[in-house]
């Protein structure tokens, strides 16, 4: 075995690795970029190395920096986490030659399933099931065009390198196919460097059922069961479970061998999934899966895999690439209970999952294990008072649960979810939380165009109660009880004659909220002039407030622009507001267009001059390598714009300015 590694990552999958890393006792040498110097893995690993600066091209994808790290250390093998360099050939060749150890596949391997198409034609001469669609080299866009027209509307247009939903779009009539391709293509060059892109018949009601595979050096092969990965945002997975709801040992045996098939068939080492589309339409069916493409490396859904066979995923792929063989056959696996994750984001789901950024106020979990197996486990790469930057993917957390049966672990899943802190930055935990509560979902019945159909049910705001918007008048007046043995605390309001009476401006939702909270004494108020007495306390861990003879636990965090309130499950921002400021520029923001996180222009669609109706699309920016497209606020004329493509902007930048509503 190893003594030493380095991770060639960051974030939560760098942290992950080391984990496993220190039970087993093999030392552990991190990189990082200028922006990650004080990041949570480099304080984890026992050594770490500076590579470049915040860019992912100047340190993460520098591999000739990495290996000249690894040597410099002593490490013995480089583990390449996902993303960045996990498949990337040159680099598994470079660490090869370097005389290090790749802890993953040959570069064979990654080749063979590294372009979907060529990837496709080679399951297809094993006997494997593809999609109908064109896997081929013709990229003329009349041509792509004219194949769409004969697959038959709606296609999938897929970038053949890389993964992760980046280059993929639905298209589902033929005049959008033109304006589709480009962006599918120009997010796909700048994903993953090639920006060819393959046709495919897309499935109405398609299922994302994906087979955990590993391999050894000496000729074995066992599959370790499925997971179903259907519920997916932007092509991206959301929610991950295993194992896949509705499935029947007849399915799974046969998905499970033709996923081993396709490893055999490439020579593979390590862990890999073989990911399969499903027609979900009429229940799973023995011929109703199809490959879509092998991802050869760890998943970011890995661990409820390992819940549910009792596993190290990680410590496997260390051994296996030390050489040693599987410990295990196909036979001796059996699956435990049920398992499901959820992928916390920093994204604003309502603004179609729009990356966010942010420092991280708060960051409170409930009690969990953390990068191992237990009934909830939280994997986070980051802690409270880091930065979510747009450098990087903005994953907060990875949520698990693991129950003796689906219905329990949703339910563990979902209390957890409800009792998640994170302010500092907008997160879609409320959208994981009414997702993962949503009756199809519940009752199994789902696909991977669920969260479309479902979109505004998921992403509505929550609704605040009467006694939400009581209590942030009076976190926003300062008057919260410490719980402290402090003797000024009794004399918080005080006043000689009658009870203390103060004002609270805020902000919810853009509705001006004034509220008068009156002092009663110390931890006990009344707010308007209708309501009962509200006590407040401070608790073990967090706050109590009796209501009309009724307690309920709450949170907060507070900062001079706003106050987030956690409380019943709610989690709701007030702004903080001016008394005295002036009125004059409400109208303002449906004239300008402004970009919310740095980025790229990579397209302008609009012109000076032109009139445009609502939703009409503007600028598209790409930023975390997601593009996003910015569309009219209001119908109305272009009075200017202000960037042009390949410009590089900053958060706050004005893309679009309209002429004002009575210039029309």
């Amino acid at each position: 075995m190893f003594s030493k590694i380095l991770i060639a990552n960051r974030g939560e999958i760098a942290c992950r690795v080391i984990s496993t890393c220190n039970a087993m006792g093999i030392a552990t040498v991190a990189v990082y970029s200028e922006a990650d110097a004080g990041a949570r893995h480099v304080r984890m690993a026992d050594e770490a190395v500076a590579i470049g600066e915040a860019a992912v091209s100047a340190s993460y994808l520098r591999g000739e920096r990495i290996i000249e790290a690894a040597l410099r250390t002593g490490a013995e093998a480089i583990h390449p986490g996902y993303g960045f360099l996990s498949e990337n050939p040159d680099f598994v060749e470079a660490v090869e030659a370097a005389g290090l150890v790749f802890i993953g596949p040959p570069a064979s391997a990654i080749r063979a399933m590294g372009l979907k198409d060529a990837a496709k034609a080679l399951m297809t001469r094993a006997g494997i099931p593809v999609v109908p669609g064109y896997h081929g080299g013709n990229q003329d866009p009349v041509f792509l065009a004219a194949e769409a027209e004969r697959i038959g509307y709606p296609v999938l247009i897929k970038a053949r390198a890389g993964g992760g939903g980046k280059g993929m779009r639905l298209v589902e009539r033929a005049g959008d196919f033109p304006a589709a391709l480009e962006s599918a293509r120009r997010e796909a060059l700048s994903s993953f460097g090639d920006a060819d892109c393959l046709i495919e018949k897309y499935i109405q009601r398609p299922r994302h059922i994906e087979m955990q595979v590993f391999a050894d050096g000496h000729g074995n092969v066992v599959h370790l069961f499925e997971r179903d990965c259907s519920l997916q945002r932007r092509h991206q997975k959301v929610i991950e479970e295993a194992p896949a709801p509705g499935m029947t040992e007849a399915v799974r045996t046969a998905m499970g061998r033709a996923a081993t098939e396709a490893a055999r068939a490439i020579g593979y080492r390590g862990a890999g999934t073989i990911e399969f589309i499903a027609d979900g339409s009429h229940g799973l069916r023995e011929d109703g899966f199809w490959f879509m493409e092998m991802n050869t490396r760890l998943q970011v859904e890995h661990p409820v895999s390992e819940a549910i066979t009792g596993l190290d995923f990680v410590a496997l792929q260390l051994r296996i690439a030390a050489g040693e063989a599987l410990p295990f056959a196909q036979h001796d696996l059996k699956i435990n209970g049920w398992s499901v994750e959820a992928r916390l984001y920093a994204e604003d789901a309502a603004r179609n999952f729009q990356p966010a950024i942010g420092q991280l106020e708060r960051l409170g979990f409930p009690e969990a294990t953390a990068f191992s197996r237990g009934p909830l486990r939280v994997d986070s790469g980051v802690v409270e008072g880091d930065a979510i930057t747009p450098h990087y993917d903005p994953m907060i957390a990875k949520i698990i649960a693991h129950g003796p049966n689906r219905d329990a672990a949703f339910s563990q899943l979902s209390k957890a979810l409800g009792e998640c802190r994170v302010a500092g930055t907008t997160t879609n935990v409320q959208f994981l939380g009414r997702l993962v509560d949503h009756p199809q979902v519940r009752a199994g019945e789902v696909d991977t165009g669920l969260i479309v159909r479902e979109f505004e049910t998921l992403t509505l705001s929550d609704r605040a109660e009467a006694s939400d918007r009581q209590l942030a008048a009076i976190i926003d007046l300062g008057l919260v009880p410490t719980g402290e043995d402090d003797p000024w605390d009794a004399l918080t309001g005080f006043t000689a004659w009658t009870g203390l009476r103060s004002f609270s401006y805020l902000t919810l939702d853009g509705e001006a909220l004034v509220q008068a909270v009156r002092t009663l004494r110390s931890g006990v108020f009344h707010v308007g002039d209708d309501a009962g007495e509200m006590n407040l306390a401070r608790t073990s861990n967090g706050f109590s407030v009796v209501n009309d003879g009724r307690r309920s636990s709450f949170d907060f965090v507070c900062s001079e622009r706003a106050i987030v309130l956690f409380h019943e499950g709610r989690r709701l921002q007030f702004e903080r507001s001016d008394a005295l400021a002036a009125d004059a520029g409400q109208n303002v923001a449906s004239d300008v267009v402004v970009a919310p996180m740095p980025g790229v222009v990579t397209a302008v669609s609009a012109t000076a001059g032109a009139l445009v109706e609502a939703g009409a699309p503007l600028v598209t920016v790409e930023a975390m390598k997601m593009e996003q497209t910015f569309t009219a606020p209001r119908r109305g004329r272009i009075a200017e714009i202000t960037v042009s493509a390949g410009e590089q902007i900053s958060e706050g930048t004005v893309l679009v300015r309209f002429e004002a509503e009575d210039g029309k």
